[in-house]
């Protein structure tokens, strides 16, 4: 009887000594998904957390300094400085689908850069538009062929257009790649910027959570 006592008193006293031990005992995967101005999106222990500037995680880890070329966090007391991509530990496995994180923009507008044809290219991300759409003067600049598309009739909020319908042979919106995109070009200086649509965005899952949005590939 007196072992069992004594044995199940070395059980609590063990079990004491755990609960007090420090987290830095503990060992926690942090990789650096998206940077931003005063945020960043972390892969922590393969959770992905948005942190903004002074910001703690569950798992303890503080975003001390954020911007578009690098993070700065804090664990236990010590700091260390990582870049897209960088990751503090070896284990952490490389997802099978390409993601794309956007941050909202003041105006609310989700605005991102990919390529068309090898192009370098800036987006507006327009759930609400049938296929991508662009302007004349961009798609003359993207050596876009006008005269070998097809000329179609398209509806907007405010009249119906016509336009040129053309086929992209390769476009691209971070790591997600897509051939034969279908597009329109319209004639005239609108819309600024390239319309991403429907045409390319069905391609992809889409999810928007606390002023960012994921575009993660279907393949």
């Amino acid at each position: 009887m007196t072992d069992i006592i004594d044995m199940t008193r070395r059980m609590k006293l063990s079990l004491v000594l755990l609960l007090l031990l420090p987290l830095s005992s503990q060992a926690i995967e942090i990789e650096v998904r998206a940077l931003f101005s005063g945020a960043a999106m972390l892969v922590i222990d393969g959770q992905d957390q948005l942190l903004k500037t002074g910001q703690v995680s569950r798992s303890g880890v503080e975003l001390v300094e954020a911007n578009p070329s690098e993070a700065i966090v804090r664990i236990n007391g010590q700091t260390r400085t990582l870049q897209l991509s960088g990751r503090i530990s070896s284990t952490f496995e490389k997802p099978e689908k390409s993601r794309v994180l956007i941050n909202v923009a003041e105006n609310r507008q989700y605005i991102t850069t990919g390529s068309i044809n090898g192009r370098s290219v800036r987006y507006l991300v327009d759930t609400g538009a049938n296929v991508v759409a662009i302007n004349a003067n961009t798609a003359k600049t993207l050596g876009l062929n006008v005269e070998e598309g097809v000329k179609v009739y398209a509806s907007t909020a405010s009249e119906d257009l016509e336009v040129t319908r053309v086929m992209l042979k390769e476009m691209t919106v971070g790591e997600i790649k897509r051939n034969n995109v279908q597009a329109i070009i319209i004639d005239g200086e609108n819309p600024k910027d390239i319309l991403l649509g429907m045409s390319f965005l069905q391609h992809v899952d889409i999810s928007e959570k606390a002023g960012l949005m994921v575009l993660t590939s279907k393949l």
